[in-house]
């Protein structure tokens, strides 16, 4: 029996155009309120973000930040930041990179500096609606839960590699794909900050149902007791998956709760 429905949102739950079928959705989360499964967001994005899209669905508990903060509107469940020392060591390793555009992303905040380029910074409000313009990253005064990068598409898995020689045990690179690399806290992520949640809601990692499409769902989609992989998810995430369902842009994820429900 599912007791929780988890999903990620870019490239899973929206569509290319960050829209999805509102009108469908509004009809699967009053069945789901009705069979008493809980609506979760599961997601690498921004808290902030992530609730603009739900604001009708006051119920709805985010698993933000790769797992680092999980909340609703109310309350926090969890949040994990990480030390201040390991950020400095983090930052100094990360700027001495060429090609690479970093965000620090806090709970309060995400901050970039002054010297990114203001049509990124722009594109870049679109995932953090809550994002600062700093002088400096040793001036930020908030807790870290995650670095936020942007490289050339075309280097996303060499520069993860790169990291994760770099880094060591200060920090897990992760990705979706399409240039966006994730440094988050090692042994954190979305499968992680479910399994936490679980714990507080009383619901089993095999009692819930997630969907995905990159590689930072993998671990979510192995663990959970039904993994679905998006059409247009990456081949490593099919892999595991238990079952696949219509791309994102034919609305998979609401079409899969659809069949499931309304059977």
């Amino acid at each position: 029996m599912i007791k929780l429905i988890a999903t990620d949102m870019d490239g899973s739950f929206l569509r290319d155009d960050m829209t999805y079928d509102e009108a469908k959705f509004k009809r699967l989360h009053a069945k789901m309120q009705h069979y008493g499964i809980q609506w979760v967001v599961a997601s690498g994005n921004q808290y902030y973000q992530l609730k603009s899209f739900f604001k009708a669905y006051p119920d709805t508990i985010y698993v933000s930040e790769n797992g680092a903060l999980i909340r609703d509107e109310h309350q926090i469940y969890a949040m994990h930041q990480f030390e201040s020392t390991t950020v400095a060591q983090i930052l100094a390793i990360i700027t001495a990179m060429p090609t690479l555009q970093i965000l620090v992303c806090g709970a309060k905040s995400a901050y970039a500096l002054k010297t990114m380029a203001p049509a990124h910074v722009t594109e870049m409000r679109k995932y953090y609606h809550h994002l600062a313009v700093v002088d400096d990253f040793a001036n930020i005064h908030d807790y870290i839960l995650k670095f936020a990068i942007s490289c050339p598409p075309a280097q996303t898995q060499v520069i993860v590699d790169q990291l994760r020689d770099k880094l060591g045990d200060l920090g897990e690179p992760t990705s979706s794909g399409h240039g966006d690399i994730d440094i988050i806290q090692p042994g954190l992520n979305k499968a992680a900050g479910l399994k936490e949640l679980g714990q507080l809601l009383h619901v089993n990692l095999t009692e819930m149902c997630a969907f995905g499409d990159g590689g930072n769902d993998l671990e979510m989609l192995r663990e959970v007791g039904l993994g679905v992989a998006m059409q247009n998810a990456q081949p490593a995430v099919t892999a595991v998956a238990d079952r696949s369902t219509d791309s994102n842009q034919d609305q998979g994820v609401l079409n899969f709760i659809s069949e499931a429900l309304e059977a």
